[in-house]
Parts: C-alpha cells; structure tokens; sequence
C-alpha cells in the first residue's frame, strides 16, 4: 500500500509450561516465514490464523523491519506495554503515514514534545467543557430530523454510513471552531473538509487536500488574534493554553492539534454510528430495550443533559459496537530497551503489533465474542475479566483524549433520533469489513426509516 496514509479464536492465556521469567532468551512462538503486517483486510485474516495456531503473543518476522516484531492480544501484556512499563514503548511502524496526513499532534508525536501537548490540550476536554457542548450536539442531531422524517415518509432509504460521517463531522467542526464553522461554510460555498465524508481512502491526494485545509485554520488563528478573541471552543481552549514556561503552542504545532481532532474526532464516532445502527437494526430485542429507555427521557425531541447518566442501557450498546468494531484495529509500539513480556523476551527495537479487534473477540475473555450483546456491559463494565479486554480507545497515559466527548456525542445523538425513528438495513446487502486506518464498511449501509 505505498499510497495508503494509516486504519472466535480459540487460544489459551498461559503456555502449558509457563517460561522463566527471568530468562531473556526465551522467545515467543510464531512462524518462521516472513509475515508482511499492513492495515488490510489480508492481514486481518493473516493474524486472525496466527493467534488461532500460536497462542495471544506471537513472534512474526516482518520482511518490511530488521527487527522482529510481535502480535499482542493477551491483556496483561496489553496492559504491561501501555501502562505498567509504556515508558519502554515508543510508536512503531506505521505512524510515520498518519503523520503524513495529521502532521505532529498528539496521534503521532513522542516524548517530551509529545507531553507538553497533551497536558495543554487537557483542560480544553474536561468534563465541564464538554459537557458545555451538549447543546450544540442535540442542535445538529435535532438538525437531522426533518430530513429523515421526509425520507420516512416518502420510503427512500438513506445511506447511514454517510449520514453518520457528515454528522460526526459536523459536531467536532462545530466543537473546535464555533460560529467561525459557519462563517468558513459562507465563505467557501459549503463544508470545505465535506471530501473527507466523500473520499474514505485516506490515500496520498486526500492527504495532500487535507493538509492544505491546515490554511482555513491558520486564517481563523490570525482573525482571533486580530480581534484578541481567542474563542470560547476547543480551539479557543488549545490558544489559550500555555506550557509549564508559560509558552503557547506556536501556529504550526495549533494547526496539527486541530487537524488531528477533525479526523480523529469524527472519524470514531461517525464509524461507531454506523455500526450502532446497523447492529440495533439486526438485534431486535437490544434495539426494543435501548428504545425503551430512550423513549422515557427524551420529550419534545430534547433530553436535558443532567439525564445522560440515565443513558446506561444506550452506553451498554455503545460499547459493545465499540468492542465490535473498534476504530483503530490495529496499532504499534517499538522497545526502547529490552524487556519480558508473559515471560518472553523482547529485544530492543522490536515492533510490537496490538489488535484490539481481536482482543475484543477473544472467546477467553467474552461471553459471546462475535455476537451484538449488550449485556456485555452491564454495570458500566465493572464485571469484565480484564480492565485491559476492552480498549477502544487504548489505554494508559495514551488513552484517547477525546474519549468522553465522544461517549456524550454518541449517547445523545441516539437518545433523540431512536425516540423518533426505527431503521432497519435494506435487505440482501453484502456486509463486509475494510480494515484499513479505520475500521469501516467496505461499502455504505442502507438503512429504511420508519417514524415511531
């Protein structure tokens, strides 16, 4: 892919014989032939008959690295690598096409640079701010509802996946720039990142169209700073900010923030979206009960933002397309210095490949690995086997900043429109992943609405 910008197994946890762990020469099991490991549906299947045969750590040696590298789906080596000893794990390979596309935030930057960001991004996504955008959000999903009642009554289907992205993308441009989003949609004659709901290849032109977006951005920087109004959003919130120096964040390392959050941002709720609907549509029973507790709280098309923790059962299915159908599949770390993983050695350097799809499907850790259940989830997830058997977002000190808004995104959005509408996916449709950066639909899911 030279082109392309990075997105039931049954195995055992301990080894019949478990390794001394204080010996580091034992190295795990894994194939001799070389193993090519890339963000494809090939490699998918490729790891998917690796953990069959080898187990949840397994040794590959990847033609494309001089080092070895390993696939990680055990989750206390999950949690060793992110967590207990992350310090030791720097990102692999694959990052350097994100940053292509994202430039320098917080996705793909390191070390102390990389701290110094994400401590001044913090506050910008505390509760308090993002509960401060609720209002916008049921704005845009109460936006969508004439729309959909048309489509209801005149039986056009509508393409959810779509539907979804543009939502999504909507609700963080709105997040990060305010009312300058709507000034940019005057100026511009409509959405001017509107492509990236329309192009889902990522390859190297939407990159290149991508960064050149970075300019609208830079426009509105100078305006603020024009007017001395840095702006009351997330934008706003990264302008203000200063190090521990009392230093902003220069134009350039603002712009990569902000461009990262726009894909970041939409792309995971927008594709979590998709595949909500999707499953609710297939699971009748999930979908009455989420119903049910919607139907409850939501009156006159709103919901007061002080009931989103009466949302459990809705978070419950969240989660569980989530644990499905995790965004980011696929991810990477290199060691810094050598290490024991479950008691096998790890060289310095060597690529370690983590795969929350197939930890999330894991027949050890879930009840019905490869079914929709919600019940999954039940008591906000305090029953799970391991802390570490779901990450979505990831975990550690690199767990996604945007995680809460995204939660409250989702939550509301379907709070409103399944008060409203019943979809159900148009038969006979061929429903196939593409495994790329992202986890998506190889093509669009069409969905017939029914009001309620």
């Amino acid at each position: 892919m030279p082109e392309r910008i990075a997105g039931s197994i049954s195995h055992c946890y301990l080894s019949p014989i478990m390794p001394d762990i204080t010996d580091r020469t034992i190295r795990a099991p894994g194939p001799d032939a070389p193993i090519t490991l890339d963000i494809n549906l090939e490699t998918q299947q490729t790891i998917k008959k690796l953990l069959a045969e080898y187990g949840d750590i397994v040794k590959v040696h990847n033609p494309k690295n001089k080092d070895l590298s390993y696939l990680i789906t055990n989750p206390d080596a999950l949690k060793h690598v992110l967590i207990s000893n992350h310090s030791n794990y720097i990102k692999g390979p694959g990052f350097e096409r994100v940053k292509m596309l994202l430039g320098n935030g917080i996705i793909v930057s390191d070390g102390d640079f990389w701290r110094r960001q994400r401590t001044m991004i913090q506050p910008a996504f505390s509760r308090k701010n993002i509960l401060q955008l609720c209002e916008m959000i049921k704005l845009v999903t109460q936006n969508l509802i004439p729309k959909w009642r048309k489509k209801a009554e005149t039986g056009e289907a509508i393409d959810i996946t779509t539907e979804m992205s543009e939502f999504s993308l909507e609700v963080i441009l709105r997040a990060l720039l305010s009312n300058d989003f709507d000034h940019l949609v005057i100026e511009q004659g409509g959405n001017p990142f509107a492509f990236l709901t329309e192009d889902a290849t990522r390859d190297l032109a939407v990159a290149m169209k991508f960064r050149q977006s970075g300019k609208l951005i830079q426009e509105i920087i100078d305006t603020r700073r024009d007017k001395n109004q840095e702006g009351e959003d997330l934008l706003g919130s990264m302008m203000a900010a200063t190090d521990k120096d009392g230093k902003n964040m220069s134009d350039k390392e603002l712009i990569d923030e902000v461009m990262t959050m726009i894909i970041a941002g939409h792309e995971t709720s927008g594709g979590t979206l998709n595949w909500l609907w999707y499953e609710l549509s297939q699971n009748p029973v999930a979908e009455a009960l989420a119903y049910g507790e919607v139907s409850s709280l939501v009156s006159d098309n709103n919901i007061s933002t002080d009931q989103l923790g009466a949302l459990g059962y809705t978070k419950q299915c969240i989660n569980e397309a989530l644990r499905l159908y995790p965004p980011v599949w696929l991810f990477s770390r290199k060691a810094v210095k050598d290490d024991v993983l479950q008691g096998y050695s790890i060289s310095a350097g060597s690529n370690i490949y983590l795969s929350p799809y197939f930890t999330h499907r894991d027949p050890e850790l879930w009840a019905k690995p490869n079914e929709f259940h919600p019940d999954h989830f039940i008591n906000d997830g305090a029953n799970l086997k391991h802390k570490q058997a779901f990450i979505p977002f990831s975990a550690g000190s690199r767990r996604c900043i945007g995680e809460y808004f995204s939660y409250v995104e989702m939550q509301l959005h379907m709070a409103i429109m399944l008060k409203l509408f019943k979809l159900d996916a148009v038969p006979d449709q061929q429903m196939e992943i593409d495994p790329g950066i992202n986890l998506r639909t190889k093509n669009s899911i069409m969905m017939q609405i029914n009001l309620r």
